[in-house]
């Protein structure tokens, strides 16, 4: 990624590459990949461009906070079957449980506000580590 910045304006060359294995879970997911344009790992909070290649999925979560999305290429399956397609714009609730998969492939804005917990055998654990 290349950040340029001048006189408190900050411009992110996305074009330029910078995608990085997604790793929100603390290990990577096959598939997807980031790339965190205002990101706060701390707070688990900010935006970014969500790349799921063909056929990726994400971990089945719980929202802890509001999730907002844009799909910009591609289509996104939910897992109760609705496709979310380009132009769509998506907000999960606090306590959302779901999954979702791209299977010909998806990039997307996200706006997270929070953290996502894993789901675990259990619906709730946390993922180990």
């Amino acid at each position: 990624m290349n950040a340029v910045g001048t006189g408190g304006r900050d411009i992110i060359r996305t074009a330029e590459g910078g995608f990085a294995p997604f790793d929100q879970y603390g290990r990577a997911l096959p598939g997807l990949s980031w790339l965190k344009l205002n990101y706060d790992a701390e707070a688990v909070s900010g935006t970014y461009l969500l790349r799921f290649s063909e056929g990726a999925t994400s971990l089945p979560h719980t929202h802890s906070a509001l999730e907002e999305f844009i799909i910009l290429e591609g289509e996104l399956v939910d897992s109760d079957g609705t496709v979310f397609r380009k132009g769509d714009f998506v907000r999960f609730a606090p306590g959302t449980q779901h999954h979702s998969a791209a299977p010909h492939g998806c990039l997307m804005l996200v706006f997270l506000h929070g953290p996502n917990v894993e789901i675990g055998t259990d619906w709730g654990q946390k993922p180990p580590g």
